[in-house]
């Protein structure tokens, strides 16, 4: 089950591997990973940590509304192993600028790097509460909350936006401008409409369009799932680093293998599940955590020429010593993988 060393990774290593100030705080590399509701918790952090080598962690979604009472060590969300804080930046989801500050003060007290500032979710409970991408469709609103945080909080305060509700990339455009001016520290720019569920491809080139916009730093996210798809994100769009969502749960190794020349072996696969398992126990009841893998196990199953069968094993399980048991029965080093991820069995 090895891979191949691609002819990529050397020039990719280079790129990613030169730091960047964002806020007046130092990151080491510019490959990071996405924030993804319900599947960047702490336990898949915690086995993402173990492979190493990505330049910020994100949390979920975490509502700014809930975050002022949450308890962490009970909450599924707002919750964090001491040792990550340093290289963790928690995304808040909120429709006021009031409640985003309350919510961002209490991050900023917890000890995170950063705060971000979700604009890019377009579930239909966020878009009724004028949330997410909902604020893309009000600018004065949008870059009122960002103002307001940056008033609120000493740490860096990103915004993770798409194109907005029409394909033209001029609003979006106007967009990054007036959050650049609210004090926005840096960008990540994910080049759909709101409304699309990955039915259609990004717009890689729009990723451009907002890097030329601005003077903060921006980072692309969208698609990238190989070496040569990152190298081609840096240099058709200029910007200045990549945030990993999909493919980081498939193959969380791959920040070690792009920016350090890791190797994985050919037992990797199955290693990532049991230590996964392990971390799920860990942070998660019982019930929580086998709804947090079956999440999980569609970006894992992708990874393979026969997901599908893979999943539907897993998907039986009912506990993590059932998921420990499965993982060493089925996931096996002479498995056939696709070359890139199978897009269809992506649920999210």
């Amino acid at each position: 089950m090895t891979e191949s060393i691609s002819q990529h990774l050397p020039e990719l290593a280079a790129r990613l591997n030169s730091p960047i100030t964002i806020g007046g705080k130092s990151i080491p590399n510019r490959l990071w990973l996405a924030p993804m509701a319900g599947l960047t918790h702490s336990a898949f952090r915690q086995a993402l940590a173990h492979y190493g080598s990505c330049g910020l962690m994100f949390t979920e979604m975490c509502s700014a509304k809930a975050v002022p009472t949450e308890k962490p060590g009970v909450s599924p969300v707002f919750n964090w192993h001491t040792w990550e804080l340093p290289n963790l930046v928690c995304q808040l989801v909120g429709a006021t600028a009031e409640e985003m500050v309350i919510a961002a003060k209490r991050v900023e007290d917890e000890g995170f790097f950063a705060v971000d500032i979700n604009m890019g979710c377009s579930a239909r409970g966020m878009i009724k509460r004028e949330a997410g991408a909902a604020l893309l469709r009000t600018p004065d609103k949008a870059a009122e909350i960002v103002e307001a945080v940056r008033e609120a909080v000493s740490i860096p305060v990103f915004v993770k936006f798409r194109t907005g509700w029409s394909k033209e990339i001029e609003p979006a455009m106007a967009m990054a401008k007036r959050l650049e001016s609210a004090g926005a520290d840096c960008l990540v720019f994910h080049p759909r409409v709101a409304p699309d569920k990955r039915t259609r491809p990004p717009i890689i080139d729009h990723i451009r369009s907002i890097k030329e916009a601005v003077s903060i730093p921006v980072f692309g996210n969208g698609n990238v799932t190989t070496p040569q798809h990152c190298l081609d994100m840096l240099d058709r769009t200029g910007c200045d680093g990549v945030s990993i969502g999909r493919m980081a749960m498939a193959r969380p190794w791959l920040f070690a293998q792009w920016t350090s020349g890791f190797t994985p072996d050919d037992n990797i696969f199955q290693d990532y599940v049991l230590r996964l398992a392990d971390a799920l126990e860990q942070d998660f009841d019982p019930i929580r955590g086998i709804k947090r893998f079956r999440l999980f196990m569609a970006y894992f199953a992708a990874n393979f020429r026969y997901g599908h069968s893979l999943q539907a094993t897993f998907s039986t399980a009912k506990s993590m010593d059932d998921v420990r048991r499965m993982a060493r029965e089925h996931i096996r080093p002479d498995m056939e993988l696709t070359k890139t991820p199978n897009m269809n069995l992506y649920s999210l």
